[in-house]
C-alpha cells in the first residue's frame, strides 16, 4: 500500500482539528488526522521536544528523522507559535476560532495561566469541542501528580494482570506508549461523541480524558472483579488474569519456539477439526485420549456449564487442550500457527515485532504502508491502520511536519 501527500479524504473529512503539540494526545491526533480530519498541530518554538526521541531513521540523529515523531504525527500540518507571547496567543486564538474540536494535553492550570484555556477560548465560540488528556483528569487531588507511561499503566491496573505464573517473577508492562494510547483511543471516541452530540444540540463541551482511569477500565476482568466480588485477579502465563490458576496455554514447539495453544475446543466443529489434525499428523492413534476427542463429537461438543458441572465433560474439554499440547510438542511453531488456524483454531505464536511486522498475514493486510518523504527522496514503512473499518477508510495522507512547515500556508506572512 502506498499513499501521497493530499490523495486521502476519509470519513472524518472537513473536521478541524487544533492540536497542542504533546505525547498524552498525539496519538488521538494522528488518529483523527489518518481517519481524515484536518489537524494542525501546534509546536513550540524549536519543534517539541519528543522530536529528541529515538530511534532515528537511518540511524541520523535530528529532529526531522525522529521515527517517534514521524510514527505520531502523520496526516497533519505543522505551525510553531510561542504561546507566551502576545502575537502566539492570538494566532492561537485565531486558529481556535476555526476550530471545531482542540486537543491538547498540557499540565492542568497551564493554558489557565497563559488565558488559553477552555474557558477563554470556547467563550463566544459555544460550539467548540476541547478535549483535554492528562493523568488523572483537569481536577481531583491528583490532577498534579507526575506521571510517565509506566505509573499509569501500573497504576491504572493493566501491569497488574500482564506476567507469568510463577508470582515470584515481577509483573510485565506493556510497551509502545499503551498508557497514552489507551487515553488517546477514548479521546478519540469521546470527542467524535461530542460531534454528534453539537450535531442535536448545537454545543460543544469540555471533555475531559484521566488516562488513568482509561487505563483502570481497560483491565479485563480485573477491575469489576474487584468491584463486584472484591476478588483480586492472578497473573498468567499468555492467558487471562483470572480469580483462580487456570491449565497453562503456551507450548514450546519442536523448533524451540513458542505458541499459544489458546482457548480449548468446545463446539462439535472445534473438536471434528481437532480430530482431523490429528489423522493428517498421523498422531491419532499415539494420542490416548483421542476416544475422549470422538465422544466430544458424537456429544455435540461441550458448553462451560458443563464443564463446571459434568466430570465426563470437563475430560472432554481437558483432551481437547492436551491435543493440542501434544501437537505443538512435535511440530515446528509456524506449522502449528498455520495448522490451528486453517482449521479455525484459536491459536497463535509468540513473535517478536519485528517477526510480526513482516509477517505475510500483515503483509496481506494491508498493514506496511510505504509513506513518501520527498525530502528525504524515498519512501519509508510506517505501520498501519490500527483497526479496519471497511465503512470508514483509513488512510496516512502525508508524512509529519517538519518544524513549522506549514506556517505560512495557515498562519499567513512569508
Amino acid at each position: 500500500m502506498s499513499v501521497n501527500a493530499g490523495d486521502a479524504v476519509g470519513p472524518l473529512f472537513g473536521l478541524r482539528v487544533v492540536e497542542l503539540a504533546s505525547e498524552h494526545a498525539a496519538f488521538a491526533g494522528k488518529l483523527l488526522g489518518d481517519l481524515g480530519a484536518d489537524v494542525v498541530v501546534v509546536e513550540p518554538p524549536g519543534g517539541h521536544p519528543s522530536r529528541a526521541y529515538g530511534p532515528f531513521a537511518d540511524d541520523i540523529d535530528d529532529p526531522e528523522r525522529s521515527l517517534w515523531w514521524w510514527h505520531y504525527n502523520t496526516s497533519k500540518r505543522g505551525v510553531v507559535l510561542d504561546l507566551t507571547t502576545t502575537d502566539g496567543a492570538a494566532q492561537l486564538r485565531t486558529l481556535v476560532a476555526q476550530a471545531d474540536v482542540v486537543l491538547e494535553g498540557e499540565p492542568p492550570d497551564a493554558l489557565a495561566a497563559l488565558g488559553l484555556d477552555h474557558n477563554d477560548l470556547r467563550a463566544g465560540q459555544e460550539e467548540l469541542i476541547w478535549v483535554s488528556v492528562t493523568p488523572f483528569g483537569r481536577t481531583g487531588s491528583r490532577a498534579h501528580e507526575p506521571a510517565t507511561d509506566l505509573t499509569l499503566l501500573a497504576g491504572g491496573g493493566p501491569v497488574w494482570s500482564c506476567g507469568y505464573d510463577d508470582h515470584s517473577l515481577p509483573p510485565v508492562r506493556g510497551g509502545g506508549n499503551q498508557a497514552f494510547h489507551i487515553g488517546s483511543t477514548f479521546a478519540v471516541m469521546a470527542a467524535l461523541t461530542a460531534v454528534l452530540a453539537r450535531d442535536v444540540t448545537g454545543r460543544g463541551q469540555h471533555v475531559d480524558v484521566s488516562m488513568h482511569a482509561a487505563a483502570n477500565v481497560t483491565t479485563e476482568a480485573g477491575s469489576y472483579e474487584w468491584l463486584v466480588a472484591r476478588g483480586t485477579v492472578l497473573r498468567q502465563t499468555g492467558r487471562h488474569a483470572l480469580t483462580t490458576m487456570t491449565m497453562p496455554s503456551q507450548m514450546r514447539c519442536a523448533d524451540g519456539r513458542y505458541v499459544t495453544t489458546g482457548f480449548p475446543p468446545r463446539s462439535q466443529r472445534d473438536f471434528e477439526a481437532l480430530v482431523d489434525w490429528l489423522d493428517t499428523l498421523g498422531y491419532r492413534e499415539q494420542f490416548d485420549e483421542s476416544v475422549l476427542l470422538d465422544l466430544a463429537v458424537e456429544r455435540g461438543g461441550v458448553t462451560m456449564a458443563e464443564i463446571t458441572s459434568d466430570d465426563l465433560a470437563m475430560e472432554m474439554f481437558g483432551a481437547g487442550r492436551g491435543a493440542l499440547m501434544y501437537i505443538a510438542e512435535r511440530i515446528p511453531a509456524a506449522d502449528f500457527f498455520v495448522g490451528g488456524q486453517t482449521r479455525g483454531l484459536a491459536c497463535g505464536v509468540v513473535a517478536s515485532p519485528e517477526e510480526a511486522f513482516e509477517s505475510e498475514h500483515f503483509v496481506a493486510r494491508g498493514f506496511q504502508v510505504e509513506v513518501e518523504h520527498k525530502d528525504l527522496g524515498q519512501s519509508y514503512r510506517y505501520p498501519g491502520a490500527p483497526f479496519l473499518m471497511p465503512a470508514s477508510p483509513w488512510r496516512i495522507s502525508r508524512r509529519a511536519p517538519h518544524v513549522g512547515e506549514h506556517d505560512a500556508e495557515i498562519l499567513g506572512g512569508p
